[in-house]
């Protein structure tokens, strides 16, 4: 059997109470990076057997991860952090166990564009999650789909490209188009700028350096945000620095 395991995406206790004991009952755990993985078992005292499971080693390890469910082993799969599957590794392993009938059981948990969409303040009644846009090819193309997209849009994105992916964005949905930058979810610093492309990319081009996980929030074509939506500037909001995070 297979359990898909969210991990925390920052703050420890965000860890369930299911997912505690699935991680300490199965045989092994399969980590994405095993010495990432560690702060987190060691933190809670898992000493179940662990193995490296990544995008760059997939199709083997997951031929011998089949090959011991298929004996009867329990495995746990989980990434550094948040969902197994949602922009991280997942599909293939899942895929070959239905394909070997093999039972797949996904815990709900941890992932950041949850947070990220519902304090958001665009709608969440319908969304679309794009993961990562492409860096090279295909990037036009899914900025020109994503231009006529009447859903609240919702992207990862890493710290070094945030500017660029901002200006594409600008470029391709409107200057003016109201969009959040949700940064270091559940950590000590996290934060909420809230503005339009072009006063978030004015922000963060103002930034010495941009650090953490980022998730942005676009709001879709034809949405018109409240009077009060910031759109000569972007505000930022420090959210968590009351919480208590590990």
């Amino acid at each position: 059997m297979l359990y898909l395991v969210p991990t925390p995406i920052g703050n420890l206790e965000d860890l369930t109470l299911r997912a505690l004991r699935i991680l300490r009952e199965v045989d092994l755990i399969a980590c994405e990076d095993t010495r990432t993985s560690a702060k987190l078992l060691r933190h809670y005292g898992i000493t179940t057997p662990t193995m490296s499971y990544h995008a760059h080693n997939e199709a083997r390890k997951a031929a011998e991860l089949v090959a011991r469910m298929e004996a009867g082993a329990r495995v746990a799969l989980i990434t550094d952090a948040g969902t197994p599957g949602i922009s991280d590794p997942g599909f293939y392993l899942v895929r070959e166990c239905l394909r070997r009938r093999i039972p797949v059981v996904a815990l709900p948990g941890p992932t950041a564009f949850v947070p990220a969409l519902a304090a958001s303040g665009l709608p969440t009644d319908r969304f679309v999650f794009e993961g990562f846009l492409p860096t090279k090819k295909g990037r036009q193309k899914r900025l020109t789909e994503l231009a006529s997209e009447p859903r609240t849009i919702v992207l990862y994105e890493s710290p070094h490209r945030l500017l660029r992916t901002l200006d594409d964005l600008a470029r391709a949905l409107g200057d003016e188009r109201p969009a959040v930058v949700a940064r270091e979810l559940t950590k000590a610093f996290e934060e909420f700028a809230r503005g339009t492309l072009r006063t978030l990319h004015a922000y963060y081009a103002a930034q010495p350096r941009v650090r953490g996980e980022l998730v942005l929030v676009v709001a879709g074509t034809g949405y018109r945000p409240d009077p009060d939506w910031p759109r000569d500037r972007a505000v930022v909001v420090s959210s968590y620095t009351s919480e208590t995070t590990s």
